[in-house]
């Protein structure tokens, strides 16, 4: 089955040109369950990604283009009064789709975020007293311009949280930005793109990546680096508990594109900077920076 996972990994980098550690990262958090943020500046192919992953992993795909305007009923649907029968009917939003483009979040204001976050951590959504379950799986990739950009709302720590992990893809190197220039459009590309992977085969791979073993010694590792943020005057505050499991998640799913069954220190190493950059306050703002002293100070187990 990682066979499968390779030659998801083959098509997707026919598409995002110069960014295969980006999107295996991007298909390790998916597999680990978890929901990803892309932070950069417009067109650099954080749309296109979500796109490209949600047409091989053959997924219902719903693009919310987030806005200061934009209210919750915009997004997880509301109840519309029937006159003919004389009773509410509810209407699902566009949340109700596999997997969820929240492009640029942080443009819309917290009321909406909020809506949005909260249904990423229940999987269902609370209409005038009714639940509804979002459909399985379910992943959100939100896209957020840098908070220097005017006309943002930048998501809160407790917000940020909840992505398992973010990215920033950058500028393609210069061989990847001439074949860009070269080739065919990007979107046409997409829609001629084959399905990779079946929801079906998807969540049998996640469980899958559960079950990947990791040892006491790998959970010393862990622990250390956690430690490490909170008792560290390189950061405002540490890793919380569900920081730990985020990262340890990530780590399995990692392990698991690896063809292996076992966690080792490397895969732990490998997601750090996706899964801690974005829950680490310190003074910067680049990902790989901010973890570079856990990995020079903490020795692995």
């Amino acid at each position: 089955m990682q066979n499968d996972t390779q030659h998801l990994l083959e098509a997707a980098n026919q598409i995002i040109l110069g960014k295969s550690h980006k999107i295996r990262l991007a298909l390790c958090c998916l597999l680990a369950r978890g929901h990803l943020l892309i932070e950069d500046i417009p067109g650099v192919g954080k749309t296109t990604l979500a796109h490209t992953l949600a047409k091989l992993l053959g997924l219902q795909y719903q693009r919310i283009q987030f806005t200061s305007d934009i209210l919750p009923a915009d997004i997880i649907g509301a109840s519309i009064f029937d006159p003919k029968n004389l009773t509410f009917t509810f209407l699902p939003g566009p949340l109700f789709k596999q997997l969820v483009l929240a492009d640029e979040i942080n443009r819309a204001t917290p009321k909406a975020q909020s809506a949005l976050l909260e249904a990423m951590e229940e999987q269902t959504i609370s209409v005038e007293g009714k639940t509804y379950q979002l459909p399985e799986p379910f992943f959100v990739i939100a896209t957020q311009n840098p908070s220097h950009q005017i006309g943002t709302f930048p998501l809160p720590e407790s917000q940020l949280d909840r992505f398992l992990m973010r990215l920033e893809l950058g500028y393609p190197n210069q061989e990847s930005e001439r074949l860009l220039l070269q080739g065919q459009n990007r979107r046409s590309l997409i829609n001629s793109l084959p399905v990779k992977l079946t929801p079906e085969q998807l969540l049998i791979m996640q469980n899958k990546v559960s079950e990947v073993y990791a040892s006491n010694a790998v959970l010393d590792y862990c622990q250390a680096i956690i430690s490490y943020t909170r008792e560290s005057s390189d950061y405002q505050y540490g890793l919380s508990p569900r920081a730990g499991l985020a990262l340890l998640n990530a780590a399995k799913a990692w392990a698991f594109l690896d063809k292996r069954d076992a966690v080792i220190p490397e895969d732990i190493q490998a997601v750090l900077a996706a899964v801690a950059g974005h829950r680490l306050k310190s003074g910067n703002n680049d990902s790989a920076a901010i973890v570079a002293p856990i990995l020079a100070k903490v020795a692995v187990q």
